[in-house]
């Protein structure tokens, strides 16, 4: 159990669980209900990373030639294990993220559905084959792994992102190095236990805790193959960029400005419970947020007033506490971020619907749902992500103005539409730039078989993360020609 590692979280290097020198500096982990000090993170460099990545590649040499039937034997007990240990996971996300434990139950259940996917190995890896391609002369397409591979995922989901990384890639036949996020370290501590218990051969999986220089040590490092990268777009983009010039493949998922459409004949009672739901869900800390709510048509209230009276009776509170439904943000600077946002866009013209600034006043770093009305995409909350929980609210007299504002961002994860026009909903389809697109759903967050799809500034790379893609990207193909 992560407890019984006291305050310092260890590395784990091979099937060792290192301890890090006394002198090592480190971050706290807090719970951000509380403000409590939690844990200790150590800082690791070049050092650690090079032990870690020296593990995987070691024991890549063997794993890379286990038979495919035995990786998955080992996925299916994992995932037994995951399922086990199911509610502890959840816990684990509440206390050093703060999000609600339903919310937590929802991640990781996202999180194991990816390793459902995984244990589909058998099926995912065939190649192909031609016979007689000239006269005598076969032609196999062969699937191999790439090598050591590392995964870089963000604080919001501790669980769920991890799981969208290593199982695919171990399953593939590679060995892997995860460095968590500093401020959420503990949900992939416990899901590296679990793996072991699961019974899969040491250095398949190791285990490096740190900052920006583990994150630069592994970008750099000759024997890592593959980076796969979760976090804002700033980042995103270094990551690419960094990793891609040292010969790397790469998959780097960066922020979002997502917008919701609602057409004037959305249906209010599906349309508002949507919005709340997308927008103040994991108080606003993920990639598939609905940040920016545009209200199409003359009458805007038929929106606003629902949705306002149903954000301010929102019950915020700490995430373990029944009947919570918006919990706090991971830290009281970001927490100060996000409403400085919202000073910001009153400053730029933008009215306050429902003001959650209130809530700053309690202990832990809490921010209710805010609404603000008359945005327009010029204005900083209008066109910068501020991952909190946060609403914007802009208004457009046809659909195809709409459409315009949400392609006028620089990034295009999501965007989805409320209508009941067939025709509103598939030129919105067609047109509207982004990769992951939901009509009348609050959320467009695809299943593990499909790939998480973001475009223009919201992913760098070719092939992104789960569904085929991330086959694809944890494979490299061999093609033999055969003349007997």
């Amino acid at each position: 159990m992560v407890s019984e590692w006291a305050l310092m979280i260890p590395n784990l290097i091979g099937s060792e669980w290192r301890r890090p020198p006394d002198e090592t500096a480190s971050l706290p982990v807090y719970n951000p209900a509380t403000g409590e000090v939690i844990e200790q993170v150590p800082l690791s460099g070049g050092a650690e990373v090079d032990d870690a990545v020296s593990a995987a590649a070691a024991a890549y040499r063997r794993w890379s030639r286990t038979s495919v039937m035995e990786r998955v034997r080992l996925m299916f007990s994992f995932k037994s294990l995951l399922e086990e240990h199911f509610e502890e996971l959840a816990a684990i996300i509440t206390r050093h993220h703060g999000k609600t434990l339903d919310e937590s139950r929802g991640e990781v259940r996202r999180g194991i559905e990816v390793v459902d996917f995984a244990c589909g190995a058998p099926t995912l890896l065939q190649g192909r084959t031609l016979r007689e391609v000239s006269t005598g002369v076969d032609q196999d397409l062969y699937r191999y792994p790439v090598g050591v591979c590392a995964g870089i995922p963000p604080f919001n989901f501790p669980v769920m992102i991890p799981l969208w990384m290593f199982p695919l890639a171990v399953v593939t036949g590679n060995t892997y190095v995860l460095k968590p996020s500093e401020r959420t370290p503990l949900g992939g501590t416990r899901l590296a236990e679990i793996f072991l218990d699961a019974g899969f051969p040491e250095g398949v999986l190791n285990v490096v805790h740190g900052a920006r220089d583990a994150v630069d040590a592994l970008l750099a490092h000759p024997d890592v193959k593959a980076i796969s990268f979760v976090g804002s777009e700033p980042v995103a983009r270094h990551v690419y960029r960094t990793a891609a010039a040292n010969g790397k493949r790469v998959q780097a998922l960066g922020g979002a400005k997502n917008h919701i459409v609602v057409m004037p004949d959305a249906d209010p009672e599906i349309a508002v419970p949507a919005i709340l739901n997308s927008a103040f869900g994991n108080a606003g800390e993920r990639c598939l947020a609905g940040s920016v709510a545009v209200a199409v048509g003359t009458d805007p209230d038929r929106l606003l007033r629902p949705l306002a009276d149903a954000a301010s009776k929102l019950v915020v509170g700490p995430g373990d506490q029944a009947g919570v439904q918006v919990g706090p943000l991971i830290r009281r600077d970001h927490r100060d971020r996000v409403a400085g946002f919202v000073d910001k866009g009153v400053a730029e013209g933008a009215e306050v619907l429902v003001d959650g600034r209130g809530e700053m006043s309690r202990q832990g770093y809490f921010l209710g749902p805010t609404i603000l009305d008359r945005v327009t995409p010029d204005m900083a909350v209008g066109r910068e992500e501020i991952f909190g929980p946060v609403l914007s609210v802009e208004r457009a007299s046809t659909l195809d103005e709409a459409i315009d504002q949400a392609n006028r961002m620089a990034l295009g994860n999501m965007a989805t539409i409320f209508t009941q026009s067939g025709r509103a909903g598939r030129e919105f389809r067609e047109r509207v730039e982004a990769g992951m697109t939901g009509i009348n759903v609050p959320i467009a967050q695809p299943f593990a078989f499909f790939p998480f799809s973001g475009w223009k500034g919201s992913f760098y790379g070719d092939l992104h993360v789960h569904g085929l893609d991330g086959v694809e990207f944890f494979t490299r193909k061999k093609v033999v020609v055969t003349r007997w």
